[in-house]
């Protein structure tokens, strides 16, 4: 029987060939250690410092710990996936070469174009919410920019306690500026990147555990009274569903530890390294959530949460220790820089897998003769995010880079499910415990938490997936490398 070209899978063989050639091979410079610095580095951001205090407001109250909770545990299901993947198959390229060698060339160039919009979609979000603090700080130290460059033409930049100051800009500048600087970053080498990282994970991680240390003392019981506030009536506001809509909610706080996985081609090791990196990373930021909003919503009743664009600054305000609120936005602003670092690399590494597989013009695979970084795909992306960030209002296209990544999550659980009966005896450094169940369970909760976000948003998932059929279609399919390596091979 024939197979059509988009159908056909890549071997194991071809993946292990092309992580071995020194031509198109990137350099294996990073450790566990900064593996799991970088996941901790794409994880801890906007989620931890914003959501949080939205999904007690709206959704769960002080339960926002249960809702960390539920999101966790989907995304350890679907870690555990990821790590037996990353492990066996040490390719850049993430989920979208999983899906390659389980599932074939079409649902490969889907799952990749998914994870496009989801590195995008996420950087250029951050990068907003950077700009916002950077111009909360500047204000309070008496510096005052012209505040028409620090918000689009269609937005409305409030600050100083959510008054509104600009009623539509004109650009959104330093968004765009930090786009550009930590892609010339990621240009110069990803070992560079990793180090500078490594310190932005670490102001932010030792902020994060002072405001823990100092907030834990003065929280009030009062305030975690009712734990489970009584739902009001309509599904998602408080109660359990509450407690599912928040999960959620603040899912967007966990995405980015798949990102580690786009560097396998880059660790030293990958069959010991990317399980740990992977898992290591999950493992320590979910403790670092639940304390974190335990402390938030105990120093502050959740309901003083609503429209509060700066929750960790207010809740802070009221501990005796209000000086710490620069430290705190100086904080943010690195968790923000360092998301925004792996999101970028992680764009680039998929972008750079496409290309070298055909499927995408391969000036997007070419690699820089001394820094061995596929640069071109960074210069590029750097312009692709910038419009998104300094032009259009991204805020309400949070939900888009949550129902891409738990589009990601589902296609890895079920090749994993697929890996496992077509393949049985490939050597599987690391394998996922308790088959079927642990994908099973995986795809079960990231589904629910996909049905739960608004319509609209799968109709904008729609709109930009069909644009790369049209992509596919028009482009990939005819110059895959599959496609010229082997015509209509038989199926055994």
């Amino acid at each position: 029987m024939k197979i059509h070209p988009m159908f056909r899978i890549k071997t194991f063989s071809q993946l292990v060939s092309e992580a071995d050639d020194s031509e198109k091979g990137l350099h294996r410079t990073l450790t566990s250690r900064g593996l799991i610095g970088l996941g901790i580095g794409a994880i801890i951001g906007a989620g931890l410092f914003s959501l949080t205090g939205i999904a007690a407001a709206e959704n769960a109250g002080p339960a926002v710990t249960i809702s960390f909770l539920i999101a966790a545990i989907g995304c350890g299901f679907a870690g555990l996936c990821y790590a037996e993947f990353a492990a066996m198959i040490p390719i850049a390229g993430s989920a979208y070469t999983y899906a390659y060698a389980t599932m074939g060339e079409l649902l490969a160039w889907i799952i990749g174009w998914d994870l496009v919009l989801e590195y995008a979609l996420g950087a250029a979000t951050v990068s907003v919410s950077w700009s916002r603090y950077l111009a909360e700080f500047l204000l309070k130290h008496n510096i005052n920019p012209p505040l028409e460059f620090f918000c689009s033409p269609w937005e409305k930049l409030s600050l100083l306690n959510n008054t509104i100051i600009v009623d539509g800009g004109i650009i959104n500048l330093p968004a765009i500026l930090v786009i550009f600087v930590l892609s010339y970053v990621l240009m110069r080498g990803t070992k560079e990147s990793a180090s500078m990282n490594s310190l932005l994970v670490i102001l932010k991680v030792a902020v994060v555990l002072v405001f823990i240390a100092v907030g834990f003392g003065y929280t009030d019981a009062a305030n975690y009274t009712p734990y489970i506030p009584e739902n009001t009536g309509v599904i998602g506001e408080f109660g359990w569903s509450g407690i599912l809509r928040g999960a959620a909610v603040v899912f967007f706080a966990f995405i980015g530890f798949d990102a580690v996985s786009t560097a396998a081609q880059e660790a030293k090791q990958p069959q010991k390294s990317m399980p740990i990196g992977i898992l290591g990373s999950l493992a320590i930021c979910t403790l670092l959530y639940i304390l974190f909003a335990h402390v938030l919503t105990g120093l502050v009743n959740y309901k003083d949460f609503i429209g509060d664009a700066k929750p960790v600054a207010t809740a802070i305000g009221k501990t005796p220790y209000a000086w710490l609120q620069d430290t705190i936005i100086i904080a943010i602003l690195a968790g923000y820089t360092s998301v925004m670092l792996v999101m970028l690399m992680g764009q680039s590494r998929v972008f750079f897998s496409m290309s070298r597989d055909g499927l995408l013009p391969s000036v997007f695979s070419k690699i820089h003769p001394k820094f061995r970084t596929p640069w071109i795909t960074n210069l590029f992306f750097a312009g692709f995010v910038s419009l998104f960030s300094g032009f259009v209002p991204v805020s309400d296209l949070g939900h888009m880079v949550s129902i891409g990544t738990l589009f990601a999550f589902v296609l890895v659980c079920i090749g994993i499910l697929v890996l496992r009966k077509t393949q049985p005896n490939l050597p599987r450094p690391f394998k996922t415990p308790w088959l079927p169940w642990v994908p099973i369970l995986g795809i079960v909760v990231c589904l629910f938490m996909m049905l739960s976000l608004p319509g609209e948003t799968w109709i904008r998932l729609a709109v930009w997936m069909g644009l790369g059929m049209a992509v596919y279609f028009g482009y990939g399919i005819k110059n895959s490398q599959m496609q010229k390596k082997s015509q209509d091979k038989l199926i055994d």
